[in-house]
């Protein structure tokens, strides 16, 4: 199944639970009130958010009335832009960052352990119906390459072994912790070895 296309099995309705209900008035405290249309884009977060990971297409005839703008206008956002999924990804949507800094140091075996343990391509479901991946362009931590970004975490510093963990952990349902696999606090330095010693 393809998650670039606009996925057949599309839900008859949608509204923003109570509790999304509540952020969204809160959003729009933000903008003026000849602007709100401009909360388009969190309305289209919270609905993929609270739809398992995707966006349907009655969610954002849903926002398009919510805001009191034109249907197309909300679609158009959502197809621009490649944070918002318009097909089902999966609880653990997996992004491989495949850029240099990334794929200098080792994200094409990332990208091979994703093949092996979720799907033969991106953009395809689990036979489980777990997870998914892609490739996608720089994510922003390139001192802690290679990484990937699962849903909203960040997992760094990655290596084979670590990734084979990760993605075990994902397919069991069971998800390891975010952050980095080599014991690096934020983005300092990896520590160094000389003579024996380790320094910052």
């Amino acid at each position: 199944m393809s998650l670039k296309k606009v996925h057949d099995n599309q839900p008859n309705d949608f509204k923003f639970s109570e509790e999304n209900l509540k952020k969204a008035e809160e959003i729009l405290t933000k903008y003026p009130e000849k602007n709100q249309k401009s909360a388009v884009m969190p309305f289209l977060y919270l609905a993929q958010k609270q739809n398992n990971n995707w966006i349907p297409l009655a969610a954002m005839k849903y926002i398009a009335n919510y805001l009191s703008m034109p249907y197309i206008s909300v679609y158009e956002i959502a197809t621009f832009y490649s944070m918002y999924n318009l097909a089902p990804v999966g609880k653990h949507f997996i992004q491989v960052c495949t850029t240099t800094p990334c794929l200098i140091r080792g994200a094409d075996k990332i990208v091979k352990l994703c093949k092996e343990k979720i799907s033969k391509n991106e953009n395809e479901i689990s036979k489980n119906g777990n997870c998914s991946w892609m490739e996608v362009e720089c994510l922003g931590a390139c001192v802690s390459a290679p990484m990937i970004q699962i849903n909203d975490d960040y997992y760094e510093d990655l290596d084979e072994k670590s990734t084979l963990e990760i993605l075990d952990s994902l397919i069991k349902d069971k998800p390891l912790k975010p952050g980095s696999y080599r014991g690096r606090k934020n983005t300092a330095p990896e520590k160094q070895s000389i003579n024996g010693e380790k320094h910052a």
